[in-house]
């Protein structure tokens, strides 16, 4: 039998000397990638459980066999041929009380007789029937087979273009996780945020969002992959905006110093949407880390400001010396001395009392900051040795006498050339704040 049908949605190849189907699936396998036998063999699959089910006996093992060229199939009936003495044996065990095969004949051979036929019996179908071979009885197919069969196969060949467009984007993207993408806003789920990636959406979760930050339908966004899973409905790509490596990967991408190994991060430390703090060192004696970094009149690091919604960049220069290292990553406050306590890891940095504030930062940020990226406890006192504040474990305590008014200067200093707002380029220790 045969049967003729045009998927909605596809373009004939041809209509001459190959059926429609067969163009249909030439084009999909074409566009997606796909291999003409994988998608005949799923049509194949998918008509013969549809003949099981609608017209199927007992102990039949019904296959299908679809002509690509004509469109036409035939159902059969597949058994195995095995050794008369071993259907006497099952039949035999089926008799008895309790009946099935020890647990050492099972594993050895089980009968079925939907998948296994005597040789006696086969040779009744078959005069050369031998033990082993394949033997295919052509079953009668319904006239209401036909209309059904191609609606199946319609059905096949619409579910292998989601799942090739799935494979396809899971492929796509699975090499990508850890890296930083550019993606489109498309529209908000309730407080998520659904991506356009070109070939694929991807979700950006409230709690990977910065804060503050607004996402308008057409904005384009550099965000990182934190993760690409399969999922029945197709694969699920997990987004950040606040992840770290985002901070680390558009330096990459804006300062070619950086992308090409000049420069290298040596660490970096982030309060998303808020500040970073970004500690760089050169590989090349003969490269200004900060200045590189910073670009002409503050450009390079204006465009990552941009990039990051506004989020304030403070770029340090990295040092093997702790104390130099430490009071660098204080920046923009200018510290008068540091005391360490290698064995315990602990730093007291004193400043002036007109340095306080900066030192601290508005809500203790600054000085968090300057902790987690060093990886040292840092405590702030006063010129006159109070001290003012406590750093441990990334959790800061912050004196009620500190006043977040006067926080407001940090990150809003002149900037280098005076051009480049929010940028401060400071002589005595290279350190650049926006």
């Amino acid at each position: 039998m045969s049967f003729l049908f045009a998927p909605a949605g596809l373009t004939l190849l041809s209509m001459t000397t190959a059926s429609p189907i067969k163009a249909a699936v030439e084009q999909i396998a074409e566009e997606k990638g796909l291999m003409v036998a994988s998608i005949v063999g799923t049509i194949e699959a998918a008509l013969a459980a549809a003949y099981r089910k609608d017209f199927g006996e007992k102990n039949q093992n019904i296959r299908v066999s679809f002509d690509l060229d004509t469109a036409e199939t035939h159902v059969f009936d597949v058994k195995t041929v095995i050794d008369d003495a071993l259907v006497e044996a099952a039949e035999a065990r089926a008799e008895e009380e309790g009946g099935g095969a020890s647990p050492e004949e099972e594993e050895e051979f089980r009968y079925n007789p939907k998948l296994h036929l005597g040789l006696t019996a086969a040779r009744e179908l078959k005069d050369s029937a031998e033990v082993g071979e394949e033997i295919r009885t052509e079953l009668s197919v319904p006239g209401e087979y036909g209309r059904m069969a191609a609606q199946t196969a319609k059905q096949v060949i619409i579910q292998k273009i989601r799942e090739a467009e799935h494979a396809n984007v899971f492929e796509a993207y699975k090499d990508k996780v850890h890296q930083v993408i550019t993606a489109t806003v498309q529209r908000r789920d309730g407080r998520t945020i659904i991506m356009d990636l070109g070939r694929g959406t991807g979700i950006l979760p409230f709690e990977e969002q910065m804060p503050r930050e607004r996402y308008n339908v057409g904005d384009r966004l550099r965000v990182y992959v934190l993760q690409v899973s399969e999922m029945p409905k197709g694969p699920e790509i997990l987004l950040s905006r606040s992840h770290p490596e985002v901070v680390r990967q558009v330096f990459a991408m804006e300062i070619p110093e950086i992308a090409n190994g000049l420069i290298e991060i040596k660490g970096l430390s982030r309060e998303a949407g808020a500040r970073s703090k970004v500690a760089v060192a050169a590989v090349d004696p003969n490269v200004d880390p900060i200045g590189s970094c910073v670009g002409q009149r503050g450009t390079r690091v204006q465009t990552i400001i941009s990039e990051l919604a506004g989020e304030k960049i403070d770029i340090i220069e990295f040092s093997d010396d702790p104390i130099r290292y430490i009071s660098n990553a204080l920046s923009p406050a200018k510290v008068l001395t540091l005391e360490v306590d290698e064995d315990e890891h602990t730093a007291v940095a004193t400043v002036a009392e007109d340095q306080l504030s900066l030192a601290i930062g508005k809500g203790g940020q600054n000085v968090r900051l300057a902790a987690k990226l060093t990886g040292w406890r840092i405590d702030i006192r006063s010129e006159e040795g109070e001290l003012q504040e406590i750093e441990e474990d990334g959790e800061t305590t912050v004196i009620p006498a500190v006043d977040d008014d006067d926080e407001e200067v940090v990150g809003t200093t002149d900037s280098v050339d005076k051009e480049a707002e929010g940028v401060e380029e400071k002589p005595a220790t290279e350190e650049t704040n926006a």
